[in-house]
């Protein structure tokens, strides 16, 4: 049976290209500062609902869900590229594991003895919340285009569409960037990896390493500005139980029933965002090497 359209979601597209454009144009004209902040959280909530895109929002038609979030706002990351990891992510079993989780953060503990020392530094500086928002764009970006082009390379065809999909979702921006903007390249490219870098925040902690798999995924309480630009995603063991629910009925599931989630997850919760960053911000929550490795 089709279901209706999804009008919260579909109304937060609109707003989200509406920040975007007078971020890159009046705002960035009239403070660049300014411009390139609003950039970042245009990009970062252009991520947000890409996410929701991948999930089956706001419309039962995939291929229209698609469209709406076209345009290659990030730069960076492949669209396509982007479902396909991310949906090989929400195989709860694999959570965390090095090889096998493609949003992992731990490294199989014999790879990072054998890396050399200048290398372990950056990761380790990575792990924290402050590294992670410097260095965590950058880093995972290395990474995941090494991955990729070491699959091109093997012969994976869909990994190759999904880099060459990216070229015409490029398009539509660098032609704004051109032809629009008021905003330097150089202070867009900065915007991009900023959005990047708010995302970061997320994901800093959002699965930890557990022996049972129910206990990887965090809760996060949050519901201020953050709550709103992740889309609700840091009920995050929420979302991984009902991948399918749109964002803006998360809440009412989780606070409906918040004893059965926080059992549900072993208790791995934090009240706020504020929390996470006067723990983590100077210091690792988690070792880069996945600390469970040699028992499985």
């Amino acid at each position: 049976m089709p279901r209706g359209i999804e009008w919260p979601t579909l109304g937060l597209l609109v707003a989200c290209y509406g920040l975007w454009a007078l971020a890159t144009t009046w705002v960035a004209a009239w403070f660049l500062p300014v411009g390139i902040a609003l950039t970042m959280v245009a990009v970062a909530l252009h991520s947000s609902l890409s996410h929701e895109v991948i999930h089956g929002h706001p419309f039962g038609s995939q291929r229209l869900n698609a469209a709406l979030v076209f345009p290659a706002l990030t730069l960076f990351v492949p669209y396509l590229r982007f479902r396909d990891t991310h949906l090989a992510h929400h195989v709860d079993a694999i959570l965390t594991d090095p090889y096998d989780d493609p949003e992992s953060n731990y490294l199989d503990p014999e790879v990072w003895a054998g890396l050399r020392r200048p290398m372990q530094a950056v990761l380790a500086v990575n792990n924290t919340l402050a590294g992670r928002l410097l260095l965590g764009p950058l880093v995972g970006q290395i990474a995941f285009m090494a991955s990729d082009w070491r699959a091109i390379r093997a012969g994976d065809r869909r990994v190759l569409a999904g880099w060459l999909w990216h070229i015409p979702a490029l398009l539509p921006v660098l032609w704004w960037l051109w032809a629009v903007a008021q905003m330097p390249v150089w202070a867009y490219v900065l915007g991009a990896y900023g959005g990047l870098s708010i995302l970061k925040i997320r994901t800093f902690l959002e699965h930890q390493a557990h022996e049972r798999a129910r206990g990887r995924t965090v809760i996060i309480e949050d519901r201020g500005p953050l709550a709103l630009i992740f889309l609700n995603n840091n009920l995050h063991v929420v979302h991984h139980m009902h991948p399918r629910v749109p964002w803006y009925r998360l809440p009412a599931l989780y606070f409906g029933n918040r004893a059965r989630y926080l059992s549900r997850n072993e208790g791995y919760a934090y009240r706020s965002y504020g929390e996470v960053f006067r723990r983590y911000f100077w210091r690792s929550k988690d070792p880069v090497p996945h600390p469970l490795w040699r028992r499985r």
